[in-house]
């Protein structure tokens, strides 16, 4: 069964009945915000473009350039400087991409524990780190060069963080218990 459908036909309706509210006030998922940052690959522009086809190979989107607001010295960025890219994904594409996330790729991360449940934020959103990309399956261990992380934001409707962590449990996330 697809994670979409699960979630429509038995997790939305089963909070619902837990909650006793109606299933349109329920924490649904809003989009998935995946970023990637360049760092030390921003003086070779071969690795930029790799790490751009990659993120279009893992999200199925074309990525937006981030640019540097400000200057950082200890950083060696300037202002306008190309400091990394970052993908919007939402509807079809979001449930794809966190279907493909939960089945494939983070079971294939060295030493996983589960992902730690401190990455809820105040507004109920739940950020998590991904240090190698190499744990998606459209990525060939072959042609990598250089291994770079990812940090995936996913962002609710709802504000209410028991209620997302809940979310996340029942779709299968695989979120640590303290």
């Amino acid at each position: 069964m697809r994670l979409q459908d699960k979630v429509n036909k038995q997790v939305a309706p089963q909070m619902a009945k837990e909650q006793n509210v109606n299933r349109l006030s329920l924490s649904m998922i809003n989009k998935i915000v995946v970023n990637s940052g360049i760092g030390p690959f921003r003086a070779d522009k071969n690795t930029v473009e790799l790490i751009k086809n990659d993120l279009i190979k893992i999200t199925g989107q074309i990525p937006k350039k981030t640019i540097s607001k400000k200057s950082i010295s200890g950083f060696k960025v300037r202002i306008n400087d190309h400091v990394g890219f970052v993908v919007t994904l939402r509807n079809k594409k979001m449930w794809d991409f966190l279907e493909k996330l939960i089945n494939l790729s983070i079971p294939r991360i060295r030493d996983f524990k589960g992902l730690d449940e401190k990455g809820f934020d105040r507004e109920g959103n739940y950020t998590f780190a991904i240090r190698e990309h190499i744990i998606f399956p459209e990525i060939e261990q072959e042609d990598v060069t250089a291994t770079w992380g990812l940090a995936v934001t996913i962002v609710f409707e709802n504000s209410d963080i028991k209620l997302n962590k809940k979310f996340l449990d029942m779709i299968g996330m695989p979120i640590k218990k303290r």
